[in-house]
């Protein structure tokens, strides 16, 4: 029972949007009333929204690229290398998980800056290249890996480099998954960094976007603004429709609950 509450309070705002977006605005908050496309027609003209999905796009696969490389390194590193300190080193990094992004934000405004890189899709996905929370799930899953497949590999003639890509990442592949998964939606959503970093919609992603659509000096048309609403999530929310059963199986074989 308390299962099926929770689901409804999670939907109904969803399915508000989808109401309020088919009926005409003086109708929106009736419970009857003429089902209407024209919402969505003026919501596509009143703002570019291809740039916008085309930024976000961007943004999260420079952003998940980055972390699968820096995470997938740093991961086998403190998994199965001998280094000096390496404890001490892999608290460090679990540290990052205690400080919000928002304690960073004037010290990655003045790095990103200082680079040459604001109003970019660099720089906005530069501090986020680096994770703690990437760094432990694979490192746990590189842990479990048989020390006889690396043995194996070593004896065949492959390097650190081919160990890694050979064995531990084909044997991390739902943790991979998993996380691949955490990361898109999570920096879909991201809204104050890339608020903070971009000024103009040739960089500027979806959330900033929906928020000046959105904002009252435009005019505050409920109809309207739920048929945007709707279109900066359609291919997030698509996306999850169509690999619900690969994001369930992903995240209960990685291990996390």
């Amino acid at each position: 029972m308390g299962a099926w509450i929770l689901a409804l309070a999670w939907i109904a705002p969803l399915a508000f949007a989808v109401w309020a977006s088919l009926h005409p605005p003086g109708s929106a908050l009736h419970a009857t009333g003429p089902l209407t496309l024209a919402n969505f027609a003026a919501a596509w003209r009143a703002a570019p929204w291809l740039r916008y999905l085309l930024n976000t796009t961007l943004l999260t696969g420079t952003i998940l690229i980055g972390q699968l490389l820096v995470c997938t390194l740093a991961a086998f590193a403190f998994a199965r290398l001998r280094l000096p300190g390496k404890h001490l080193l892999f608290g460090v990094v679990l540290m990052q998980l205690f400080v919000l992004p928002e304690v960073l934000l004037v010290e990655n405004y003045r790095t990103v800056t200082r680079l040459g890189l604001f109003d970019s899709v660099i720089g906005t996905a530069l501090p986020y290249v680096a994770s703690a929370f990437g760094i432990f799930l694979l490192r746990q899953a590189f842990r479990q890996v048989p020390r006889e497949l690396d043995e194996a590999a070593r004896v065949e003639g492959c390097g650190w480099l081919g160990v890694l890509w050979h064995v531990y990442v084909p044997a991390a592949r739902p943790v991979y998954l998993a996380y691949a998964l955490v990361s898109v939606a999570s920096h879909w959503n991201n809204f104050l960094w890339p608020l903070v970093v971009t000024n103009s919609a040739r960089t500027r992603p979806v959330t900033v976007g929906l928020s000046l659509f959105g904002a009252p000096e435009n005019g505050v048309d409920i109809a309207v603004i739920s048929a945007g609403t709707l279109i900066a999530i359609a291919p997030l929310l698509t996306g999850f429709l169509i690999f619900q059963r690969q994001f369930v199986d992903a995240f209960l074989r990685s291990g996390i609950r």
